[in-house]
């Protein structure tokens, strides 16, 4: 899956909590880890912060997270 492809909603952002959590872990875990704030991590994701740096970090997310390697993930547009 092609990390691009996932568009940024409330969406993509209920499914790497979730992912984080099926790993037993937390969003709020994994950015306290990574000295980001978590609020950040919840723009990016829905996309109210969606430059470079935005995108950058959604990017970071979804390859922590684990979904970009989901064999389906559906998006709602």
């Amino acid at each position: 899956m092609n990390v691009n492809t996932l568009q940024p909603s409330r969406e993509l952002y209920n499914q790497v909590r979730a992912a984080f959590i099926l790993k037993g872990s937390s969003l709020s875990s994994w950015c306290g880890s990574n000295d980001i704030k978590q609020q950040n991590a919840m723009s990016c994701l829905v996309g109210t912060w969606n430059g470079p740096k935005g995108k950058a970090l959604r990017e970071k997310l979804i390859m922590a997270s684990g979904i970009s390697q989901l064999p389906e993930l559906k998006q709602a547009v």
